[in-house]
């Protein structure tokens, strides 16, 4: 393995955690945060290279790094719950799922001894919760559960894009395109758009 968390297996930490989130900056759909445990050995091709990769390349590693990681856990909020309660603490509310459901392969779960969060800060179950800015650039787990987020939440998209077609969110992934404000515009926003996104658009919102 190779990145920030090599500093603390030398120091004796075991079962590192690490935690990335993505879709935060969508119009659509939910915040997905992923929580990843990789073996100590693992070192895995390209992982800390993931906003290079193709769509094609990260589903590749996705599936690698699922099959090499001792523990993994996804969190999801959705878009209403993001208008309740703002993108910030959605995002960060998202990550304690994703630690609170890490599971092994035989689905028993996991507490991990540290935790390395990419730029958020919260608590968790009294484990060291460590913020690393810029972390998946820094810290092969933290790039690791970006690539698994991020491929999850794409075929989130894929699945959502089948109810709500008019807006192409299998091919912007609910960001905010120039086509898919358009739509926004002349359809009017869904029940899966962020509503306090929309503030700024104009149109039929």
């Amino acid at each position: 393995m190779y990145g920030i968390e090599m500093d603390y297996y030398n120091k004796g930490v075991n079962y590192i955690a690490c935690v990335d989130e993505v879709g935060r900056g969508c119009l659509f759909g939910d915040v997905v945060s992923c929580a990843v445990v990789m073996p100590r050995d693992s070192g895995i091709e390209k992982v800390m290279d993931s906003k290079k990769l193709s769509a094609k390349r990260r589903e590749e590693l996705s599936d690698l790094i699922l099959s090499e990681a001792i523990a993994v856990g996804i969190g999801r909020v959705d878009s209403k719950l993001i208008d309740e309660i703002n993108i910030k603490q959605a995002t960060i509310l998202s990550m304690k799922k994703a630690l609170s459901v890490l599971s092994t392969r035989n689905g028993d779960l996991l507490l991990p001894e540290l935790i390395l969060v990419d730029a958020e800060k919260f608590e968790f179950e009294n484990v060291p919760v460590i913020s690393i800015i810029k972390g998946d650039e820094k810290s092969y787990g933290i790039a690791a559960a970006s690539i698994v987020a991020k491929v999850h939440r794409d075929s989130l998209c894929q699945d959502w894009d089948e109810y709500y077609p008019e807006y192409k969110i299998g091919k912007n992934k609910g960001y905010g395109t120039k086509e898919h404000v358009e739509a926004i515009k002349l359809n009017g926003p869904s029940e899966m758009h962020r509503k306090s996104f929309l503030t700024k658009i104009g149109g039929r919102i």
